[in-house]
């Protein structure tokens, strides 16, 4: 399966979806700003095999287990984001400890609240059908498009590391 395609430079966008994409501040804040009514709801998490591209940046084997997190940001009863976190289990202790037991918490609130916590340059592609991501994200929207843009980044605080993906859906042009 090719996971490749990730760039640090945002080509072939435009907009309101590259200010979306581009915002290196909090995602949970800036859609918080714009909507009366802000949620999270998680999907899945679980321990498993990150994807093979993920594996690498956090620093665990392709076939070593992390704790991954799936959920929604909503607005209202809208999606507008779909969140995919990998947080390799040596990174689960000390400052973050509760971060494997957040529920509907958003994660980054979390970690943008810790000064300690630095943020990496952010990536970026289009994901369709081809990838994992995609068939998960749109699982709740209506007329899912060929394609979405999504973006990651790695947090760090001293060794520790956790990659979050955030794939944007259709709505998030609504706020």
């Amino acid at each position: 399966m090719q996971l490749s395609g990730w760039h640090e430079a945002l080509l072939g966008v435009s907009g309101a979806m590259r200010a979306w994409l581009l915002d290196t501040g909090s995602l949970t804040q800036r859609i918080t700003g714009r909507c009366a009514q802000f949620g999270v709801r998680e999907v899945y998490q679980r321990d498993d095999c990150p994807l093979r591209d993920e594996a690498g940046i956090v620093g665990v084997g392709v076939r070593q287990h992390a704790l991954l997190r799936d959920v929604y940001l909503y607005c209202g009863k809208t999606p507008v984001v779909f969140a995919h976190s990998v947080l390799p289990h040596p990174s689960l202790i000390g400052r973050w400890a509760k971060l494997g037991r957040l529920g509907s918490r958003p994660l980054g609130a979390a970690l943008f609240s810790d000064p300690l916590v630095q943020r990496e340059c952010l990536q970026y592609r289009k994901v369709d059908a081809r990838h994992p991501l995609y068939s998960q994200a749109v699982s709740a929207v209506m007329s899912p498009p060929v394609y979405l843009w999504a973006r990651r980044s790695l947090f760090t605080l001293a060794a520790q590391r956790i990659l979050v993906t955030e794939v944007f859906l259709p709505d998030i042009l609504t706020l």
